[in-house]
């Protein structure tokens, strides 16, 4: 059974764990969802059926290959806020000013601050791990900052994925903080990085995979 690691406030259980399973990869079926947590598509319905009436989760038919049409679930935007996100409102009107007399370049200072700040008190920690271990830190450090991380490898690389998006509202209408990020990740691994996925252009997560393996064994 695939328990999540990551909790949202007052839930528990299998609610739960179907809201991060769809936060991390929509739409899915009924039997998909049964087969990462190990019960059968009927016992997942009933419970599927709950959260449609209280407006968490929908469905839509959908075709896929043979056979008759399937419903496939998906978080509704009550749904999506439940999960972290910083005081977006606010946040656009300041980076509104700020980048009106200032520029992108003023706005990503503000962020690529932050992301220093969380940095230099991570790296004396961090610094003398070798690559998979400190992939490992790093996700559960951008997790402490709401961003449901994990890390894996993959032939050879090593990858960091993001299911959750504190600033998704923001980074819409100013995209330029996102390289203040993708800078904050490629500093604490030690190695460029590039990017696959983004949850700003409509992916479900964002992905980043070091280019070069051997260059993350050196400590920073």
């Amino acid at each position: 059974m695939e328990a999540s690691t990551f909790s949202l406030a007052g839930f528990k259980g299998m609610r739960n764990d179907l809201l991060v399973a769809l936060r991390k990869e929509q739409p899915l079926t009924a039997k998909e969802l049964g087969q990462r947590f190990g019960v059968t598509a009927n016992a997942l319905r009933r419970i599927l059926k709950e959260m449609e009436d209280t407006g968490l989760v929908r469905y839509r038919r959908e075709v896929r290959g043979v056979g008759g049409p399937v419903y496939a679930y998906s978080l509704t935007s009550k749904a999506e806020e439940l999960f972290p996100r910083s005081y977006a409102n606010p946040l656009a009107d300041a980076l509104t000013v700020v980048r009106a007399e200032q520029g992108a370049e003023g706005v990503v200072r503000i962020f690529r601050k932050r992301w220093e700040t969380i940095a230099a008190e991570a790296m004396p920690a961090l610094a003398s791990l070798p690559l998979p271990a400190r992939a490992r830190a790093l996700a559960a450090l951008l997790s402490q900052q709401g961003y449901m991380a994990e890390s894996d490898e993959a032939a050879g690389n090593v990858r960091i994925r993001e299911h959750n998006c504190v600033v998704k509202e923001i980074a819409t209408q100013f995209p330029e903080v996102c390289s203040a990020e993708a800078d904050f990740i490629s500093d604490v691994l030690g190695v460029t990085i590039e990017r696959h996925q983004h949850i700003a252009t409509g992916c479900s997560s964002c992905e980043y995979t070091a280019r070069s393996l051997p260059a993350l064994q050196e400590p920073l």
